[in-house]
């Protein structure tokens, strides 16, 4: 994939998947403003990229701010003269249950994840816009986001916000060439290495440089950040052209596209309906097959 001449913007991504997003897309010939709000994680990015060919500047800032998705484009713009792509990947976790999750916890998931989505597509659509040669916006969404997911009120409700927010903008950009499409990624990270049914098959295959196993890479969509990055590079791309407002998932060897929410059955009562009547209706009628909801547990299999 050629991304030569082309400019993006990837948000926390001095680390993580966030660095292999943008070490892909250097790869692949785009310059790079590299984020982060750890000064040592943007230099060493930066260093990373440059010394393999690339070519990338940094910007040390929390995402959220009108003023950093400002600095951000403008970045773009100054070093690299223009902006063509850009990736929201920045994010923090602060789990909790409930009725324990505090309005700090909850504030500020949202504040990184949602509003930083949004101030940062918001700044790189109106350059985009202005450029008049479109451009690519490309929004990390997670399976919480999709299904829910113990103690993360805070981080499913923003990652299916940031699903809602691709489809709307995928409408309201089409006109200029600009797409829009939701990544909901799996990969082996800091915190996926947290689960139980994950933590001692990633470190064993982490110690022996052995690659995951096949149970995992297949029935559980897992795999590496490498794995992930195709996808990003790909979206980043002119082949993905007509690709827009689509919620995308991949990890390890599975691709997937996500249904969006639709009716799923119906009945009618002339009318309308009382509470009686969809009570007596509800079990063998529209209720009969109900909707699971959370992220399934790992079926671990053979190692």
């Amino acid at each position: 994939m050629d991304l030569h001449g082309k400019v993006a913007v990837v948000t926390g991504s001095g680390r993580g998947l966030g660095l292999g997003y943008a070490q892909a897309l250097a790869a692949a010939g785009a310059a790079i403003v590299v984020n982060d709000v750890d000064p040592g994680a943007v230099d060493a990015a930066v260093a990373t990229i440059t010394a393999a060919g690339g070519k990338a500047a940094g910007v040390v800032a929390a995402v959220g701010d009108s003023a950093a998705a400002e600095e951000l484009v403008d970045t773009a713009v100054r070093e690299f003269g223009r902006l063509d792509v850009l990736v929201t990947n920045a994010g923090i976790l602060r789990d909790r249950v409930l009725w324990k999750m505090t309005d700090d916890d909850f504030d500020d998931v949202v504040r990184v994840h949602l509003r930083g989505t949004f101030t940062c597509a918001r700044a790189a659509a109106a350059r985009m816009r202005e450029q008049g040669t479109g451009g690519r916006l490309v929004l990390i969404s997670s399976p919480a986001g999709q299904r829910g997911n113990f103690g993360q009120t805070n981080y499913a409700a923003a990652k299916a916000g940031i699903v809602a927010m691709a489809r709307t903008w995928a409408m309201e950009l089409g006109r200029s060439g600009i797409t829009v499409n939701a990544v909901v990624p799996v990969a082996a990270t800091d915190m996926t290495k947290t689960i139980p049914a994950f933590a001692p098959v990633i470190e064993e295959a982490e110690r022996i440089g052995k690659p995951l196993p096949d149970w995992l890479r297949k029935d559980e969509g897992l795999g590496t950040v490498e794995d992930v990055a195709g996808l990003i590079t790909f979206l980043a791309s002119d082949a993905s052209e007509e690709v827009t407002g689509q919620a995308i998932g991949i990890g390890g060897d599975r691709l997937a596209l996500w249904a969006h929410p639709k009716e799923k059955a119906v009945a009618f009562a002339d009318g309308g309906w009382s509470a009686d009547a969809i009570a007596a209706e509800w079990p063998g009628g529209v209720g009969a097959e109900p909707e699971t909801y959370g992220i399934p547990a790992p079926q671990a299999g053979e190692a």
